[in-house]
């Protein structure tokens, strides 16, 4: 099994969602992971860029026990709502909780 596929299905069982199969979807028109107030898409990469760990590490370092880190990705000239947001999925689940859906099986 191709290693995007195998880390779709546990991020599908992490949050609580099913793996869409791509023979299931055409581009564009479903997620990767079938959920009910999600729309997952993951990307696999061998490695992500060194300034994203560091940007997400400053947000760890200056975070207080109460506070959520993130990392704001804005891009010049584009509109602040069609920034990014990103964050550790293991804080995302932490401060989110169990995510249930109660989709169909699909994977």
């Amino acid at each position: 099994m191709p290693n995007w596929k195998r880390t779709e299905r546990k991020i599908a069982t992490r949050l609580g969602g099913q793996r869409v199969p791509i023979t299931g979807r055409a581009r564009g028109d479903a997620p990767d992971i079938a959920h009910d107030w999600l729309a997952i898409e993951v990307k696999h990469r061998k490695r992500l860029p060194d300034w994203l760990h560091e940007a997400l590490a400053q947000a760890y370092a200056s975070a207080r026990t109460d506070q959520l880190p993130i990392v704001v990705l804005h891009e010049h000239g584009e509109r602040h709502e069609n920034d990014l947001v990103v964050l550790r999925l293991g804080e995302f689940q932490a401060w989110f909780g169990e995510l249930q859906t109660t989709g169909d099986e699909k994977s």
